[in-house]
Parts: structure tokens; sequence; C-alpha cells
């Protein structure tokens, strides 16, 4: 092996489209200035187990078209170094061992918390940058600025939902879509918005902890009780995963059960939230007399090695470009990010929450004009549907209940509602 310095790229985390284009930039640029790249296959797997035989080089050649398709051409993994001090130490010494001095890792915000403390365990005998990756938006960015991939995810997420739509229309059934989104909704409620869904559920409306299930299924029970109402036997309800995250253990064994992965993650997929939401919600109504067919779906794997769109090509080869370039240029420690077209390092210590020493997660800010809009879009049951008796009776019909018993089974929900949507000039009161 050449005793030359080398540049390594590894993936950690899911797939997301447009990792290909930060390898495929961050390449070129590297080889360019004459610096030889590898890229280390599957994240941190093999290199935290003391194994440097999974390494691909990499050539301007073999990446300069990489950048059109999904996936990820060095492979993925969850791999956790951080997870014990050893493997902290393996994975450092895997990287010397391999003449690597420079080091760009791809991922979400568990990747960036490794790549932040395997920059301080190098202690400055290998450069690190973090190019942030996640369809899920949840990186501490700013609001406006999208971690790549998400809005290809939203793109393709949002035209299965209109497929979706059409075939619950013509059939008179309700869908119960689950997204990914494992911390944050930024993923279901940008496919729901764009969609035009029946209605969104996202972990931030119902709070982070101690959710009560009961509160998740009535929701869903009102929107088809209103639906009903207005004459329509169908729907789609956009469901972010993370949901199910918050809801308390007491409610729901399944959650308690459920494996967790290396990062201390519950594992989505252990819990079926889609047909727990479908059963719970299909014996609800069956206790007001009402039947309703409903199917539950996942979709995720499907957008996250998608093609990226041109927005997350040009994005991430830009990010993959500013990567190499702060690297060559004799940085390290940073997560990069391009803030009104320009590039804007953020350290990695600024990327941590104090309390819980990981990185911080960006959550959907429920008090935005945005967040507001949606909700004036879905169809739920809302504040003023209890302000107006006409409706109400309406509801109450379709139940086979008297008003008061409507109210008694449903009013809860809208005591957290957002205030109504007030539009202000900028310099008034």
């Amino acid at each position: 092996m050449s005793q030359r310095k080398q540049l390594a790229i590894l993936v950690g985390g899911g797939p997301a489209p447009g990792i290909n284009a930060v390898i495929g930039a961050a390449t070129i640029r590297s080889v360019l200035e004459g610096v030889d790249v590898v890229g280390i296959r599957d994240g941190f797997r093999w290199v935290m187990e003391g194994d440097i035989e999974h390494v691909t080089p990499l050539s301007i050649e073999m990446v300069s078209r990489i950048h059109f398709r999904g996936g990820s051409f060095i492979g993925i993994s969850r791999a956790n170094p951080t997870t014990d001090p050893q493997l902290l130490e393996n994975t450092v010494t895997s990287l010397l061992r391999m003449n690597v001095s420079q080091l760009i890792t791809i991922g979400g915000d568990d990747t960036a918390f490794s790549a932040m403390r395997l920059e301080q365990k190098s202690a400055g005998r290998i450069e690190v940058v973090h190019v942030p990756k996640t369809i899920d938006n949840d990186l501490a960015l700013p609001p406006e600025i999208d971690t790549f991939g998400f809005q290809t995810a939203r793109h393709y997420g949002a035209e299965i939902i209109k497929h979706l739509m059409v075939d619950a229309h013509t059939t008179s059934r309700w869908y119960f879509v689950v997204t990914m989104g494992r911390k944050a909704g930024h993923l279901a409620l940008g496919i729901g918005k764009a969609a035009g869904a029946t209605l969104t559920l996202i972990p931030e409306e119902f709070g982070l902890k101690n959710v009560k299930f009961k509160t998740i299924v009535d929701t869903l029970v009102g929107a088809v009780i209103k639906r009903l109402a207005q004459g329509q036997h169908h729907g789609v309800a956009v469901i972010a995963e993370g949901v199910v995250e918050g809801i308390d253990p007491a409610d729901l064994s399944e959650i308690e059960e459920a494996e967790r992965d290396t990062h201390g993650n519950l594992r989505i997929a252990e819990v079926d939230i889609g047909q727990i939401l479908k059963r719970a919600v299909q014996e609800r109504l069956r206790e007001f007399g009402l039947k309703m067919t409903v199917v539950a779906k996942d979709i995720g794997y499907e957008l996250r090695c998608a093609d990226p769109v041109p927005y997350d090509m040009e994005y991430a080869r830009d990010l993959g470009y500013c990567a190499a370039k702060y690297l060559l240029s004799g940085g390290s420690g940073v997560m990069v990010s391009l803030q009104g077209g320009r590039f804007v390092p953020v350290p990695f210590r600024q990327m941590l929450d104090p309390e819980t020493g990981r990185t911080r997660v960006r959550y959907v800010d429920i008090h935005t004009t945005r967040y507001a809009i949606a909700r004036r879009y879905m169809i739920r049951l809302r504040r003023d549907d209890f302000e107006d008796p006409h409706e109400l009776a309406r509801f109450a019909a379709v139940a086979r209940l008297s008003l008061q018993q409507f109210r008694d089974q449903f009013e809860y929900l809208v005591q957290a509602e957002p205030p109504p949507l007030e539009l202000k000039v900028l310099g008034t009161s």
C-alpha cells in the first residue's frame, strides 16, 4: 500500500439520495489536488473491528457519473464505534494503518456524533469533516436549510401519496401511510402537505414523551367521522414513524419489547405501527357502529435509494466539493453546510445538545406559519367544529351519539390545537 497520505470517505446511517454525488465531487476535487482517495466500505462496520481490507480506491474515472444514481457506491451501515472505547480506538488505528490523514463522513445525527468522537480520539492525527445526510431532515441546521436527500424523498413520497389518494377514492377505503422520520416529522409533513393528504400526524404535535396512544387513535377516528359527515368514505393519513417513539410504553407493550439499534434508537421495524393503528382505529369505529376498510402501508425504502432529483444532485455535489476543499486547506472538526449559497462550517461542538451530550435534533416548529397552513389543509376535528352546533350535530349523528356524548368523546383533542392563523404585515402591530 502506498505510503502517501490518503483521504478516506465513509457513509453511515441509512441511504439517502445524493450520497454518490458527495462521494463523486469529493473524490474529483481531492484527486485534482494530487491526493489519493479511498472509499471505506460499509461505514464503520469493518474498520472498528480492525479490518482494513474492505476499502475501494477511488478515481475520477470511477466516480465521474455516479452522481446520477441513488444508493451508495461504497455501501453503508449503522455500525457505531462510540459504543465501546476499544471500537473507537480500533477505528482510529485502522485509519492510521491505511495512511489516512483526512476523513469525510457522510451521515445523519448518529454518524455526526461518531465523526466528532473520532476526531477527538485521533488528537489531531486525522482531520475529520462531516457531510449532513438524512431524508428525515432533522440535523441541527437553520430552518431554511435542508439536509441532502430530503427533497428527493419528499418528491417521490408525494407521488406515491398522489396515487394512493386516487385508489382510496376509487375503492372507498382509507390508507394509513407510515413514513420515515424516527425523531422528527419533516418528511411526513413535507409529503402530506405537498400531496394534499387528508391529514398528517407528526411527533411534534403530540409532544415527544408519554403520548397517549388513545389520543393518536382518536385523532384518526375523528378524521374518519368528519369525512363520513361530508359524505366521503375515503382518505389518506400520513403518519411519521416517530409518533411511536413518544407513546407511553404502558399503552403499547410492543414498544417496550422492541429491540434497539447500536445507537440506542428504537427499531421502528420491530413495531408495526401501521397495523397497530389500523386495528385500533377499526375497533374504535366499531364502538360507534361504523365499519371502514383501512390499509396500512409503509413507505421509506422506496425513497431512500431513489435517483436524486436535480436539486439534490447539485446540492450534494456542492457539499462534497466543500468538504474536500475544507479538509485539503487544513480544516477539521466541522459539519459542512451551504447557507444562502455560501459555505458555512458548523463546528462539532455547536452540534451538541448540552442536556443529552448527543448531536442536537431539529424538530418541526409547530408554531410557524408553514405548519399552521398545513393544519388548515387537513381534514380533522378542529376547535371551530365544536363551536358550530350544526357541524357538531352532523358528526354526532354519524357516530350515533348525542352532542354532549360526542363532546365527551372527542373535544379533548382540540386542547393542544395551535391558535388560529393570523397573517400580519411586518412592521405592524
